[in-house]
């Protein structure tokens, strides 16, 4: 199927009543600080190094916004917008929850599952002006995250679990001490008592490198993850310990080529569907099969939350049957209509039909 087969198949799509979806996703809340920065990384350390020159001082005029963060409900909030019915079980503080039910006043998701901790996960994210795109590079503070595990999770979450369409896990290293125990315990249970699929972002694993092995060994080997999503880094970190001949290649092949043989690595020794989102294009694999589709050439406002978005159109597509060629550029168009938006806003349906009408 052509692309531009595909832009009318997926505008056609999007002005029909889609197909009832329910939706799981676990495990994070962050309180976010989005600092945005008109320098590359070199030249902001530079400033900062000469306002600590003089024992202290002010960097006026930077842009700064307080949002909603966390994959976990950022992927909530894409597929509100877009008409699926979501159940966070994430971990934050009172205040924390305060401020998932300000950012979702006007779109309802249910919130009976948030557990509640004394200590909120907290994100300030740097984002660098690098070359013609957004760079981030965030501090985090985990809180009750680090501790979060499947010891937090009660009968009444194990019932949700096994009700949904989607069972969506995120931030395995954020998650320090149970991630994949927690992986574990909740695929394991959805498989088993539930009828929906099994979807997996593990954010970057570096944090925690000493314990991808084990990751790898006790979840993404088996057969317990339907869907396992992945950026480029992502991609090449897993690849490289389950093939060794890959870091021969960096030697000799472009990024983008290392990143498609890092997502074939994976195609083959993995159970699960490869779905691969990068700056330039989005790819599925599944054995030998695979499609690459390009991302949208839009203006970006801003680093954080673009996989994201694109996880929710994903989920979105993949519920509602459609071709690998259109999921993924639903997926791309969801992730871009939310980088160039000024407000930070996910798209609802009619938003997406309208932005693809106006790119190609």
């Amino acid at each position: 199927m052509s692309l531009a087969e595909c832009k009318m198949e997926l505008q056609s799509f999007l002005e029909k009543n889609l197909k009832e979806c329910k939706a799981v996703v676990m495990p994070d809340f962050f309180l976010d600080r989005i600092i945005n920065l008109d320098w590359d990384a070199a030249e902001f350390s530079g400033l900062v190094a000469d306002v600590a020159k003089r024992k202290g001082g002010s960097i006026d005029g930077i842009p700064q916004t307080d949002l909603r963060g966390g994959n976990a409900i950022n992927v909530a909030s894409a597929l509100a917008s877009l008409g699926v019915e979501v159940a966070p079980i994430v971990c934050t503080s009172e205040f924390g929850l305060q401020q998932i039910n300000y950012h979702f006043k006007n779109t309802p998701i249910d919130t009976s599952h948030i557990k509640i901790y004394g200590k909120a996960s907290i994100t300030t994210a740097l984002e660098f002006k690098n070359q013609n795109e957004k760079t981030n590079v965030m501090l985090r503070d985990l809180g009750a995250l680090a501790d979060f595990g499947p010891a937090n999770l009660d009968e009444n979450d194990y019932a949700l679990i096994e009700d949904a369409d989607y069972v969506c896990l995120f931030n395995w290293a954020g998650t320090l001490k149970f991630g994949t125990e927690l992986a574990q315990t909740v695929f394991e249970r959805a498989k088993q008592g539930g009828k929906g699929r099994t979807y997996y972002d593990t954010a970057d694993p570096t944090p925690k490198a000493k314990a991808i092995a084990g990751l790898l060994d006790k979840v993404l080997k088996t057969d317990k993850v339907d869907i396992l999503s992945l950026n480029e880094n992502e991609a090449i970190t897993y690849a490289s310990l389950l093939d060794e001949g890959l870091k021969e290649k960096k030697e000799r092949l472009g990024f983008a080529e290392l990143v498609m043989e890092a997502a074939r690595v994976l195609a083959k020794r993995l159970p699960a569907r490869i779905d691969l989102h990068t700056t330039v294009f989005s790819a599925t694999l599944k054995g030998k099969h695979e499609v690459v589709v390009p991302t949208f050439k839009v203006k970006v406002l801003r680093a954080t939350g673009a996989g994201d978005a694109w996880c929710a159109g994903n989920i979105l597509g993949d519920h509602n049957g459609l071709s690998d060629e259109c999921r993924l550029m639903l997926a791309n168009a969801v992730s871009a209509c939310y980088l160039s938006d000024a407000e930070g806003v996910h798209p609802t349906k009619e938003k997406l039909s309208t932005f693809l009408r106006d790119n190609v």
